[in-house]
């Protein structure tokens, strides 16, 4: 599929890049971005070479909130559509049977910081700089938040949303909100680097990891164990988990059979 807000790139390393591509706006949503990258993202999830997904943005921001410029002039349903359409990315990443991987640079705001946290993974740059501030001009991230809140819990989401302000990237890898900080110049080759490293593991475990993580991520202590244990032993019986056992007692690299 050809895009026009975003450009889809696939390596033969297993690892696809989306960029979102409207940098004169600070690759703020619109909904056509929104129902490109949502798009994208179903679509490398179904393709066969590709088993991690790096997203990251043109220019010089990663993604700075929605664009509102069509903001006025809407009812409560139209309201609703338009969000649901600029969240649907997000919930798309919790989905998706592979990984995704936020390489983050410059400013990820408002519904841009609800991206780096709904990706499973984050990379900032040292000069990147996150935060949910639609507070600011009269909204909130209540969408957002969310994500946000399951990465770095309630005291600290609830700061970042009631106040608006910007945080370093040391500081977001202090929340929780990344996983690393690397030097700006460095960003794109450490998490390329990092993403290939991934896409070496097994496919199926990895994307029986990544369902089974959402999935109970709202069921009591005792539930989640059992679903846990059931999607261990249907990782068990698969030929990557014999493949994978029998290379390590041979001392080679496994050669996974899997996608």
């Amino acid at each position: 599929m050809s895009y026009e807000n975003i450009i889809v790139e696939t390596g033969d390393d297993f690892v696809a890049e989306i960029t979102l591509n409207r940098p004169n706006n600070l690759n703020t949503f619109t909904i056509p971005l929104a129902t490109e990258l949502s798009q994208a993202f179903q679509e490398l999830d179904s393709e066969k070479e590709v088993r991690v997904i790096i997203i990251k943005g043109a220019g010089k921001a990663f993604c700075a909130g929605i664009d509102v410029s069509d903001f006025f002039d809407k009812s409560v349903m139209e309201y609703r559509d338009w969000i649901d359409c600029m969240e649907n990315p997000l919930v798309t990443i919790s989905r998706m049977n592979k990984p995704v991987i936020a390489q983050v640079h410059g400013v990820a705001a408002a519904n841009g910081a609800g991206l780096v946290a709904a990706a499973d993974l984050a990379v900032a740059s040292e000069k990147a700089r996150l935060g949910l501030t639609a507070i600011n001009v009269g909204l909130n991230c209540i969408g957002p938040v969310v994500p946000v809140t399951r990465s770095i819990g309630r005291k600290r989401a609830l700061e970042l949303l009631f106040y608006g302000d910007l945080i370093t990237a040391q500081e977001a890898l202090q929340m929780g909100l990344v996983n690393k900080v690397v030097p700006e110049a460095d960003i794109d080759r450490e998490t390329r680097n990092w993403a290939a490293i991934l896409a070496q593991k097994s496919p199926i475990a990895l994307q029986i990891a990544k369902g089974a993580f959402y999935a109970v991520a709202d069921l009591d202590y005792y539930k989640a164990f059992e679903y846990m244990n059931e999607a261990f032993a249907r990782l068990c019986s698969t030929e990557d988990a014999k493949e994978g056992i029998s290379a390590f007692k041979e001392k080679r690299s496994p050669v996974w059979k899997e996608k």
